[in-house]
């Protein structure tokens, strides 16, 4: 049995191509998807040159090893696009830290309030912290009072995914999106690689980096021949 080749680091390498294959017999499948069957390595190799492609070896485990005849560069493009344009769609969640006090005053705690719903709202967690000093630490009742008005003024957009702990001269919780909340900025996310992906370039964008048409210099005026200075005419004969 073929084992699949694998680099020191134990992680898979590049799937085998041409000559790096192995076996002595595989299953073809030609380029437009047919089962050409089973045939020898080498009868497989020439095949592919004649088409001017790879031969790529898609199923190294089966029995005889699975090839098929392809662009192996067009491939390896077409892969690491799929990648970048799955990695764009992905929702990177971020984790914020909100800061309050025992004794926060009201008009601060709502500011605060609302730019944690936004944040949730994008599809990202909230670590909410109440920061005790002095003897404030003695009143910890306090610090768990906030916590849970906060949770109850976000709990249409958040739940509570770590309950009020303690740690050190801190108490905290973390929010995170409810499932609803966290669907809706997945598709916004979709939506908007999806938006970007299809867009072409502005016109200006288009434009850039080509120099502006040189103005042409309007013609000089044609200058006028000057018209030749009579003769001075002949004075009196001199006696």
């Amino acid at each position: 049995m073929i084992r699949e080749q694998r680099s020191p680091r134990g992680g898979s390498r590049d799937q085998r191509t041409n000559r790096r294959i192995r076996a002595r017999e595989v299953r073809v499948v030609g380029s437009d998807g047919a089962q050409l069957g089973v045939m020898p390595l080498e009868a497989a190799l020439t095949l592919a040159r004649n088409e001017g492609l790879d031969l790529v070896e898609i199923s190294p485990m089966a029995q005889p090893p699975v090839c098929k005849v392809m662009d192996y560069g067009k491939f390896k493009y077409e892969e690491k696009k799929k990648a970048a344009e799955s990695k764009r769609a992905q929702v990177v969640v971020q984790l914020k830290e909100v800061k309050l006090r025992p004794k926060t005053e009201e008009h601060d705690y709502e500011f605060k309030v609302r730019n944690t719903r936004r944040f949730i709202e994008d599809g990202n967690k909230a670590k909410v912290v109440i920061q005790f000093r002095g003897r404030e630490i003695t009143h910890k009742e306090q610090g768990t009072a906030i916590l849970t008005d906060v949770a109850n003024d976000l709990k249409d957009v958040a739940v509570v995914e770590m309950p009020p702990r303690m740690e050190g001269r801190m108490m905290f919780m973390i929010l995170a999106p409810t499932p609803k909340v966290a669907q809706r900025a997945r598709e916004a996310v979709k939506q908007a690689a999806a938006s970007a992906k299809k867009s072409p370039p502005p016109a200006s964008a288009a434009g850039a980096g080509k120099p502006a048409p040189a103005e042409k210099a309007p013609d000089a005026a044609p200058q006028q021949e000057a018209a030749p200075s009579p003769s001075p005419s002949p004075g009196p004969a001199a006696p």
